[in-house]
């Protein structure tokens, strides 16, 4: 038996490899980052703080890098549900994700509690520290993230554009060659 399955995955995987992609490419532009590194405070709401933070320093294009540290008051949107479930307890950060922006971010977050129980959803506002919460988010300055509205569920989604050239920077003309001197 298993030298059958193991000719049919030699079989197979040329197949596969084979199946051209049905999808078309979408443009991606790119951008060099810059990062930021804070430290949340014991009762700081952590979405608050941190559109605080996309707001004072205005990123436009912004993404989470790593967050961990703990909260005592949990605030998701679960899947496919429309208003906040909320937890009270400990609970340890165990991811934060998403894209931040001005304009708009977009954030999950995962939380296990003492039995190791992990649970995750939208963050919403009310999600408040216990002990810290140590976080590393990414700047990407050569972009902007917007939001619209996708027709496909209603819901506002990501659109990423490249960041308008800075003004007073307009493309210079290329330098006239300099001439060189005559060699004898």
């Amino acid at each position: 038996m298993l030298r059958f399955f193991l000719f049919y995955l030699l079989l197979a995987a040329p197949a596969a490899a084979q199946t051209p992609q049905t999808l078309p490419p979408v443009p991606t532009p790119s951008s060099p980052m810059k990062t930021y590194a804070l430290r949340l405070r014991p009762g700081d709401d952590l979405r608050q703080q941190l559109n605080a933070f996309v707001q004072a320093n205005d990123l436009k294009a912004g993404t989470m890098l790593t967050c961990v540290g703990s909260l005592t008051h949990v605030s998701l949107r679960l899947a496919n549900q429309e208003g906040a479930t909320t937890y009270h307890g400990h609970f340890e950060i165990v991811s934060l994700v998403g894209t931040l922006s001005t304009q708009g971010s977009h954030l999950h977050l995962a939380v296990s509690d003492s039995k190791g129980r992990t649970i995750g959803g939208h963050l919403l506002d009310g999600c408040r520290v216990y002990t810290t919460a140590e976080i590393v988010l990414g700047e990407l300055p050569a972009l902007v993230f917007g939001r619209e509205t996708d027709p496909t569920f209603g819901y506002k989604e990501l659109v990423v554009q490249p960041a308008p050239a800075p003004v007073g920077l307009a493309p210079q003309p290329a330098a006239k060659p300099r001439p060189q001197p005559r060699r004898k």
